[in-house]
């Protein structure tokens, strides 16, 4: 599983283009799955078969990225982002379009900066992309209005349980899943690898109304906040203590059943679990949960430090433990549980 959760996170595929990674999930999955297809929007479903409820899985494929908006005279490129804090990614290295042309993000030298200036982080607005063109006619050879960019930053282990990697949101959700589906389950199973995520939770919308599941788990990295000064009830997860849990998030209050249930399999297993203490963000259960007639949902996550960023890292022991708990959570048929 960490193979294939390397290879994820190395392929490039910001909000609107996933495709790199679309591509290297369906060829997997093909494997196993009786039927696999993709919908307009680019959403992939990798379907295996089987009577009872329908239950699915869902992971989404897009990291945090940039969009190219244009180019500037001089052969700078300007870019619009989502979900990325313009603080973290002065000076970092970009790999841009469908070519991975590497690109470095710019801005004003300190020695020209005024005091005002140093005294507030740089918006997004005041910053741009180097790929080292000597104008507007030379860059717009290599990118295009449209393409997209990400970090470069490469999968690597980490200490003696870590993993560090750009991506971890959420490639390691779709690992997990791809894991999955070597198993049967006494269900009628669905994996959704979900589009644009990140930028409104716009795939998940189309995966509800497409499979119509009885029951959703969504598979997702999380906000781990467990850093010096911070009050233990700020951290929202702690990186090693487990796969977290939620209750309730940003979009999503989690039924009561669905919630023990998790638990339950949980302690049944012997998989350590945390609960995430925090109700901000969303993940794609704010959305499926809601869908058709209503769909009960519920989530896994594994804690994420310096979620959004160019390196965050995870525990592999939370990786594993993850996957552990999704697996007994449909192999011992806890979705009839909550039904």
């Amino acid at each position: 599983m960490l193979g294939r959760l390397e290879t994820l996170c190395n392929l490039s595929g910001p909000s609107g283009n996933e495709g790199p990674v679309r591509r290297y999930i369906r060829e997997y999955a093909k494997q196993y799955a009786d039927e696999t297809w993709v919908d307009r929007m680019g959403n992939l479903y990798v379907h295996k078969k089987g009577s009872g409820p329908k239950v699915m899985v869902a992971a989404h494929m897009d990291e945090v990225g940039m969009l190219i908006w244009g180019a500037m005279d001089n052969g700078l490129l300007i870019y619009q982002q989502g979900g990325i804090d313009p603080r973290v990614v002065v000076s970092k290295r970009v790999l841009v379009g469908k070519n991975e042309i590497p690109g470095v993000i710019g801005a004003k030298a300190i020695h020209l900066q005024s005091q005002t200036d140093r005294e507030h982080a740089l918006d997004h607005t005041e910053l741009f992309i180097d790929i080292g063109a000597k104008d507007k006619a030379d860059v717009l050879k290599y990118v295009k209005p449209g393409e997209g960019a990400v970090f470069a930053t490469r999968f690597e282990r980490y200490g003696e349980d870590h993993v560090k990697s750009k991506a971890l949101d959420d490639r390691v959700g779709c690992a997990i899943a791809m894991e999955l589906l070597k198993n049967d389950y006494e269900c009628d199973f669905y994996a959704a690898f979900t589009v644009q995520e990140e930028v409104g939770i716009r795939g998940a919308v189309v995966t509800a109304y497409n499979v119509k599941p009885d029951v959703a788990l969504i598979l997702e990295g999380t906000t781990a906040n467990d850093m010096p000064g911070v009050e233990s009830h700020q951290h929202v997860t702690r990186v090693g203590n487990g796969p977290a849990l939620t209750f309730m998030d940003g979009g999503t209050i989690v039924p009561e059943k669905m919630f023990n249930a998790l638990k339950k399999t949980a302690r049944e297993e012997n998989i350590p679990f945390q609960l995430r203490q925090g109700s901000r963000g969303r993940t794609d259960a704010s959305e499926i949960h809601k869908s058709l007639a209503g769909c009960i949902a519920g989530g896994i996550s594994v804690p994420c430090r310096y979620i959004h960023s160019p390196n965050s890292i995870a525990s592999v022991s939370d990786i594993e433990n993850a996957y552990k708990l999704a697996d007994a959570f449909l192999r011992t048929k806890k979705f009839e549980e909550v039904l």
